[in-house]
C-alpha cells in the first residue's frame, strides 16, 4: 500500500504557455517566478526541516514573508540592500517588474472582490505604522505605495500604544478573515516602537470535489518514531490528479474556479514519501532543485485504491530575524535608516515575526498569514490505468500555489495530525 504527504505547490510552464494573458513578458515572468521559487523553497527548507527536527508541525507563507522582506529592502542600509536583495533576487526588483508588466501579472492571483461567490480567493494587505515623530523618505513612501499599495498610518507610540495595538490588531484579524486575532500586545508594541510594517493574507478555497463527511473516520497515523494516534481520515473513490515516484506520491487537489476566474487556479499538493521516516530526505530531494515541484506535478487523473488524507489545523509562528541571519542576511536589523528621514542616534531593536494558521477539511482549505517587522529603540505524463493507493497515514509535506503564476502561498509538514 502506498501513502501520501500533502502539499500545495501550483506550477506549471504549460498552464503559462497555454493560459497566459500576458504572452509578452512571458520569458520574463518565468525568470522572475524561477528566482522566486528558489528563494521560497529556501525558506521552506529551513524552516521544515528545523521544526522535524523539533517534532513540530510546521505552516507558513512564503509569498507574506517575501512580501514583508521586499518592503524593508528597499529601506536597507548598512548592507542589507545587497544581504536582502541577493536573497530575494525578484522580489526587490520592483521597478523592472512593473516596467515590463509582471507586475499586474502576480498581483492577478489576488481577488478584487468583483466575482461571485464559490470559487476560491487570496487577499491580502500591507501596512506600515509609523510614529509621528517620524517621516518617511520619499523614495521610500513611493516605493511601498506604488508597489505594495501600503496602508501608511502616521500614529503616537509613546502616548497612545494601546490603541495602536489595537488598530493594527483589527487591522490583521480582518485581513486575515478573522483567523489571527490578538497577535500584538505590549510586550511586542512598546512606546518606544516607531514603526510596524505588516503583510498579511487570506486564502479560502472549496475542493473542485468536496469529500463526503459521511466518510470521515477515525485511522491510525503513523508518526516517524513508530508510535501512532488517532485522527480523523477523509476519503473519496472518484479519480485523483496522483502520480507514483521513486521513493514518494504527489497528489494534486484543485481548488474550485468562480465565475470570471480564467486568471487564477490554485491547487494543494501533498507530497507523501513511501516510508513512515521518509520525511526528512523527501524535503532535502525536493529543494536539491528549483524545478524538483514542476517536474513532478501530476496533470492526469488516476483510478485510486485505498485514498486517505487526514483533517488537519495547524498554527505556527516563526521569528523571522533569527531565519535570515542564519541565512545569511546578516544587516537587515539596519533596515529603518533607509526608510526614515529623520537621524536616528539611539540602538534599535528590530523583531520580525511570522504566524500562519491552515485548516483542511471536507470542504476544502482556509489559511491565512501575517508577517511583521517592529522597530523600536533600545530598551505532461501518459495516463495510468492501474489503481494507485494515496493513504497520507504518516507525516508528509503540503504546499498550497497559485498555478498560472507559479506562486507559493503557504508551505508546510504534518508530523501529527492530533497535536
Amino acid at each position: 500500500m502506498c501513502k501520501f504527504g500533502i502539499g500545495a505547490y501550483l506550477l506549471s510552464i504549460f498552464l503559462i504557455h497555454s493560459l497566459n494573458p500576458y504572452p509578452v513578458i512571458t520569458a520574463f515572468h518565468d525568470s522572475i517566478t524561477n528566482l522566486t521559487e528558489e528563494v521560497s523553497l529556501l525558506l521552506a527548507k529551513h524552516v521544515i526541516s528545523a521544526a522535524i527536527e523539533r517534532g513540530e508541525n510546521v505552516a507558513l507563507s512564503p509569498l507574506s514573508i517575501t512580501t514583508l522582506l521586499g518592503m524593508i529592502g528597499g529601506g536597507s542600509q548598512g548592507g542589507a540592500p545587497d544581504q536582502l536583495s541577493g536573497f530575494l533576487n525578484p522580489v526587490s526588483t520592483n521597478n523592472v517588474i512593473k516596467k515590463s508588466g509582471a507586475f499586474d501579472f502576480v498581483t492577478s492571483i489576488f481577488s478584487d472582490g468583483s466575482r461571485s461567490s464559490g470559487g476560491s480567493a487570496l487577499t491580502g494587505g500591507n501596512g506600515v505604522w509609523i510614529d509621528k515623530s517620524l517621516t518617511l523618505k520619499p523614495a521610500y513612501k513611493d516605493h511601498i505605495e506604488s508597489s505594495y499599495n501600503a496602508l501608511i498610518q502616521s500614529v503616537d507610540f509613546r502616548e497612545k500604544v494601546s490603541e495602536v495595538i489595537d488598530e493594527v490588531n483589527a487591522w490583521v484579524e480582518k485581513k486575515t478573515g478573522g483567523l489571527i486575532r490578538q497577535l500584538l500586545d505590549e510586550r511586542t508594541v512598546t512606546p518606544q516602537t516607531i514603526v510596524v510594517l505588516a503583510n498579511a493574507l487570506h486564502f479560502k478555497g472549496a475542493w473542485a470535489n468536496e469529500f463526503d463527511v459521511a466518510n470521515t473516520m477515525d485511522r491510525d497515523f503513523y508518526l516517524m518514531d513508530g508510535a501512532s494516534v488517532q485522527v480523523p481520515f477523509m476519503s473519496s473513490s472518484e479519480k485523483q490528479y496522483l502520480k507514483a515516484f521513486d521513493g514518494f506520491k504527489v497528489l494534486r487537489m484543485p481548488y474550485r474556479l468562480g465565475e470570471n476566474q480564467e486568471r487564477q487556479q490554485f491547487s494543494m499538493y501533498f507530497i507523501l514519501p513511501d516510508t513512515e521516516d521518509g520525511l526528512p530526505s523527501l524535503v532535502d530531494k525536493l529543494t536539491s532543485e528549483s524545478t524538483f515541484l514542476e517536474q513532478h506535478i501530476p496533470y492526469n487523473k488516476v483510478k485510486v485504491g485505498e485514498f486517505r488524507i487526514p483533517k488537519f489545523k495547524i498554527s505556527f509562528d516563526l521569528d523571522i530575524l533569527d531565519v535570515l541571519e542564519k541565512l545569511g542576511v546578516t544587516n537587515a536589523r539596519h533596515a529603518l535608516s533607509g526608510m526614515v528621514e529623520n537621524p536616528i542616534s539611539t540602538p534599535i531593536d528590530p523583531k520580525f515575526f511570522h504566524k500562519s494558521v491552515v485548516e483542511v477539511n471536507e470542504e476544502g482549505t482556509e489559511a491565512a498569514a501575517v508577517t511583521m517587522g517592529i522597530f523600536s529603540g533600545s530598551s505532461l505524463v501518459v495516463p495510468v490505468e492501474e489503481k494507485i493507493d494515496f493513504v497520507a497515514d504518516h507525516p508528509f509535506l503540503f504546499f498550497i500555489r497559485e498555478d498560472l503564476t507559479r506562486t507559493l502561498v503557504f508551505a508546510g509538514s504534518v508530523l501529527n495530525p492530533g497535536l
